[in-house]
């Protein structure tokens, strides 16, 4: 259910309630977020996922990631 480009919601945190995306996949427990959230290692039970996946290539810059949460309003 965790893949690459995956959009989440924060459940936890200083930025619970944020939107994110998994840039990557770093074990069964924790990944990689960017987005409207800061650019850190997250544990997965942290995470609502949605329904909704994007394009983008594992380890994006953040750049890339703010250009694509940009794009979807």
């Amino acid at each position: 259910m965790i893949e690459v480009g995956r959009i989440c919601v924060k459940t936890a945190g200083r930025d619970a309630g944020m939107k994110c995306v998994v840039v990557d996949v770093l074990d069964k427990n924790f990944v990689l977020v960017d987005g409207e959230t800061r650019r850190r290692k997250c544990n997965i039970s942290h995470l609502e996922p949605l329904d909704r996946t994007v394009e983008v290539r594992k380890g994006a810059s953040h750049a890339e990631v703010a250009k694509l949460f940009e794009s979807l309003g």
